[in-house]
């Protein structure tokens, strides 16, 4: 992409379009090429989307999918702004989380209830628990993709640039950013694996009996978050189409 359509694009993404002046400079501009990816094109504005963007409504919710279904982003997605290593790290994490959440709302009456059950498996009453610990899951998870993982609007900040002292300038904040970002995951990554090894060694010591529960609740769980994705995500499709 040449600089005076980089140009051209910053200025129309950065401001409302509103005037048949800046229409018409859209309308001027040159065709966007095949490097863009499917985050740059979701984050286009209307009228530049409108233009751009002649994905069909199934090759969108594809788009989607790879950013916001876990299995999707961390192995099937290859052409965006993130680390693949981190990926794969926040896969595994994530089904530590379900696992040490899933424990966590373990009370007193679930222990009961088990034993009236006599061990064996009560869906009925194990899943509005199982719902609460996978919405906890996800919260955290999107915390962590959010604050610490995603890089896509970093990158896009030095590639959106209009001149190229703008873009080294903002290369080096840029890479700094993503550094820390990376430094404060692994740490905070190693803490919580311990945290949840150790918690989850005690739990399945203490309470022998509710292991078989606990791992089909997580798996549920787990299961529910990386289905949900098809479903959530056919409504943006609908909207944009």
């Amino acid at each position: 992409m040449n600089l005076n359509l980089e140009n051209n694009k910053n200025n129309i993404i950065n401001s409302n379009i509103n005037s048949k002046s800046e229409i018409i400079i859209l309308n001027n501009l040159e065709d966007i090429p095949d490097e863009e990816n499917d985050y740059e094109l979701n984050t286009l504005v209307y009228i530049l989307a409108k233009k751009y963007d002649k994905r069909s409504g199934c090759e969108y919710y594809l788009s989607l999918l790879k950013s916001k279904q876990l299995f999707f982003f961390t192995f099937c997605s290859f052409n965006d702004y993130n680390s693949g290593i981190i990926k794969k790290f926040i896969f595994f994490l994530s089904f530590a989380i379900h696992y040490t959440i899933n424990a966590l709302f373990f009370n007193d009456y679930t222990m009961h209830q088990i034993y009236a059950d006599e061990g064996s498996y009560n869906l009925s009453y194990q899943m509005p628990k199982i719902i609460l610990s996978t919405i906890s899951s996800i919260i955290v998870l999107r915390i962590m993709l959010e604050g610490l993982i995603l890089t896509d609007r970093n990158i896009l900040e030095v590639k959106r640039q209009n001149t190229k002292d703008k873009a080294l300038n903002m290369k080096t904040k840029v890479l700094k950013c993503i550094n820390i970002k990376f430094i404060i995951f692994f740490v905070v990554n190693f803490i919580l694996l311990i945290m949840f090894w150790f918690y989850l060694t005690c739990f399945n010591w203490i309470y022998e009996n509710t292991q078989i529960c606990l791992i089909e609740n997580t798996f549920i769980s787990f299961g529910i978050s990386l289905f949900y994705p098809f479903i959530w995500n056919i409504i943006p499709v609908v909207l944009r189409m």
